[in-house]
């Protein structure tokens, strides 16, 4: 305590200086902070709360990033103290300076603590405790939980961008990846591919087994199409019993590969449609491939797959079609 006293030092008496680290320990604010060194020379009892871990554990070690990350890796404070603010911006979700004092760094980031075993999205603020010359000693960091207003705004962005029965991705979430995708693909020069999906006959199925029963139907082969795609795929509902299907960096010849296997997926389920050619629902795609111009613009692929798709259904459903013009 005669250590912090000392970093802490100004013309209060003892006595004053003792309420005011006694003080800081009983602040409700997470609160730990570090000396010189990067050892911990305060844990208040908030931040034992937080953490999990007891201020006995981190007193006088430079072991407090444990009680946030599972591998090493600086907390805000190491950052200040070592002068790497430049480095927060690899480390952070976001981050800011301060606009009254340069020195210090406010962030906000997921941490897993380890101790918990639960992660929670932190905001964090670190400020240098400067001597009489100006000259860093030790560095206070104050922290807030968050955790539930980021669920409630991640929610709520899901809600902006997923289809409320089927769970993919919506229109709107489709219009924005494929214009993203779009100008990845051109400043590449790679190619984009294009599915779009209808499921045929479906306003027969809605008449025969309901709105339940097709709102059932369309949840099972969103899961269908969904379960063909790679990581960096986006399948969407694009209106109806119409999905989309963005293959970033996939050949026309590779799309038809992926159709195919939609195709026989949504067969498989054997969903009975009775009065149809093959007494169960199926689904027929078109499929697209652009090379990306400057010239050029993404309703145009959109247009092609689109004009594929209906090639598909004139031939009699339950097939694909390609931009050339060819048929399986």
């Amino acid at each position: 305590m005669q250590q912090v006293q000392h970093l802490f030092e100004t013309p209060q008496t003892g006595q004053e200086q003792g309420f005011a680290l006694k003080l800081m320990e009983l602040l409700v604010i997470p609160t730990f902070v570090l000396d010189l060194h990067g050892r911990v020379l305060i844990w208040n009892r908030a931040c034992e709360r937080l953490t999990g871990v007891q201020a006995s554990e981190v007193l006088g070690t430079r072991e407090h990033w444990r009680c946030f990350y599972h591998q090493p890796r600086p907390t805000l404070a190491d950052l200040v103290l070592q002068g790497r603010s430049s480095d927060v911006a690899h480390l952070y979700d976001s981050h800011t300076r301060r606009s009254d004092d340069n020195d210090s760094l406010t962030a906000r980031n997921w941490c897993d603590m380890p101790r918990l075993g639960r992660r929670r999205y932190l905001a964090v603020d670190a400020s240098p405790v400067c001597d009489g010359e100006g000259a860093i000693v030790a560095v206070v960091e104050t922290l807030r939980d968050l955790t539930e207003e980021k669920k409630a705004q991640i929610a709520l962005e899901q809600l902006a961008t997923r289809d409320g029965l089927t769970g993919l991705a919506n229109r709107r979430c489709f219009d924005t990846t494929l214009h993203a995708e779009w100008q990845r693909a051109l400043r590449q020069r790679q190619p984009l591919s294009l599915l779009m999906v209808d499921v045929d006959n479906f306003k027969q199925y809605n008449d025969a087994y309901g709105h339940l029963g097709g709102d059932e139907c369309l949840q099972r082969i969103a899961a269908a199409v969904a379960s063909e795609m790679r990581a960096n795929d986006l399948v969407a509902r694009y209106g109806g019993e119409e999905f989309a299907v963005i293959l970033p960096n996939q050949s026309l010849k590779g799309a038809a590969i992926v159709a195919e296997r939609i195709r026989c997926r949504v067969e498989r389920l054997c969903l009975p449609n009775l009065g149809t050619e093959k007494q169960f629902v199926t689904v027929s795609i078109g499929a697209a491939t652009a090379l990306p111009a400057p010239e050029s613009a993404p309703c145009q692929l959109v247009a092609t797959a689109d004009a594929a798709l209906y090639r598909a259904k004139h031939m009699g459903r339950n097939r694909i079609s390609l931009t050339n013009g060819s048929e399986s």
